[in-house]
């Protein structure tokens, strides 16, 4: 840090990054708030729009890898502004959709695949840049943005929607995310990292601690990986089930609109304040001992949310749950960046969000099918728990950084010898 006592320049990054992702999670995880007047203004089954956001996170988690190999030759800048431009022609497209397969195209596709490249994996990597001695607290903060994007943004929408509709709220939404991601991307987001910043003693001495010369074959061959992978897909399981059908779960269960918007909200709004403690201690602890005690709360507070009878319950389990909700993203980044470095962070962690967003659309089709199917939310959230549940203890099989990178390199020295 310079000696003139000014603010890191790396954390104007983080805030700026933090906001796009709250309003970028805000429209893609906010989705509950729009179900029910989408399907009844394009007379849709729950079935019909559940396949309608499956397929926009299968596509938000295809985008994720494109958007993590083209950063590793276009700036972070380009990758914000050409997102913003895909997701405000999305949203004029999506308020004039009058059929199902015009609404599936602009919201499920484009506004799907914009979102994606001003998500977490597309700013992370630059915050990683600016950060190595707290780049757990730095990503832990960039997942502040997701969290809020569930406790500001979904009971804003419900109040937005009865108030001018769903097509206006997208409209507004579209205006605030230009008036906000564009003077970031130009103003603030900067690639070229100063000599020794946020670093211990000299910079070479740090990369040389990275693991450079890993590729992406050796990568994917390790079971470190495809660990993350998995927990990966059970957040996203868990989270989209959450985002699609969590309000409208609660609404079916006799809570009021604004009781159960502002019941998933506080999950969120938690989050928020916790995620400064996570922060504190993401470079203290190790990760995977944080990642097993986020998965594992998490897990019961899916059982807990379903479960709920009174408004008292709801927000008991709520508060709970907020806790320790955003640390999966953050440390999953964290430990990516850990075992394989910064220079293959973008792409590895694109395609581990894919896996989250397979999980993510299995979430959200599963949450609509199984209601329309059985009648009741129990099944689609017991499984988000026993997901949940698993990836914890999978998690503490994690292995050390430090016997990771000997793992790695006899992998590398095996190659080379065949």
């Amino acid at each position: 840090m310079d000696n003139d006592k000014r603010p890191y320049y790396g954390w104007y990054i983080v805030i700026s990054a933090t906001i796009i992702v709250l309003l970028s999670n805000g429209i893609r995880m906010g989705i509950g708030p729009f179900i029910k007047p989408v399907m009844n203004d394009l007379d849709l089954s729950r079935t019909e729009l559940s396949v309608i956001v499956a397929l926009g996170m299968i596509v938000y988690g295809i985008g994720m890898p494109i958007a993590g190999l083209l950063l590793k030759t276009l700036s972070t800048r380009f990758m914000i502004l050409t997102g913003l431009t895909i997701v405000c022609l999305s949203i004029v497209w999506t308020v004039n959709s009058k059929e199902l397969v015009s609404f599936l195209l602009s919201f499920g596709v484009f506004l799907s695949l914009g979102l994606s490249f001003l998500s977490n994996v597309s700013l992370s990597p630059i915050v990683s840049k600016w950060f190595v001695r707290q780049r757990g607290k730095a990503l832990f903060y960039l997942a502040t943005g997701g969290m809020a994007g569930i406790a500001v943004m979904t009971p804003l929408e419900t109040w937005l929607i009865q108030l001018v509709g769903w097509q206006h709220t997208l409209l507004i939404f579209a205006g605030v995310f230009i008036c906000i991601t564009v003077p970031s991307a130009i103003f603030i987001m900067r690639e070229n990292v100063p000599e020794g910043a946020d670093m211990i003693g000299p910079v070479g001495i740090l990369e040389k601690q990275e693991p450079s010369e890993i590729n992406m074959r050796d990568a994917v061959k390790t079971n470190a990986y495809w660990k993350i992978v998995l927990g990966l897909f059970a957040c996203g399981f868990g989270m989209n089930l959450l985002g699609s059908h969590g309000v409208p779960m609660l609404m079916d269960h006799h809570f009021e609109p604004m009781v159960a918007s502002f019941g998933v909200g506080m999950i969120g709004i938690v989050a928020m304040f916790s995620t400064f403690i996570l922060g504190h201690i993401a470079d203290r602890f190790p990760r995977k001992n944080i990642l097993f005690l986020v998965y594992f709360v998490r897990g019961l507070g899916f059982l807990g949310l379903v479960l709920a009878a009174t408004n008292l319950q709801l927000f008991i389990v709520a508060f709970s749950g907020g806790l320790v909700w955003s640390g999966s993203v953050a440390m999953s980044t964290a430990i990516l960046g850990d075992l394989y470095g910064t220079r293959l962070l973008g792409i590895l962690n694109g395609w581990a969000y894919f896996g989250h967003q397979i999980g993510a659309a299995l979430g959200s089709f599963l949450g609509g099918w199984l209601y329309d199917a059985f009648g009741t939310h129990l099944y689609s959230f017991i499984t988000a728990a026993a997901l949940a549940i698993i990836a914890s203890l999978t998690s503490l099989t994690l292995p050390k950084h430090l016997s990771f990178n000997k793992q790695v390199k006899l992998i590398e020295q095996h190659t080379l010898v065949k």
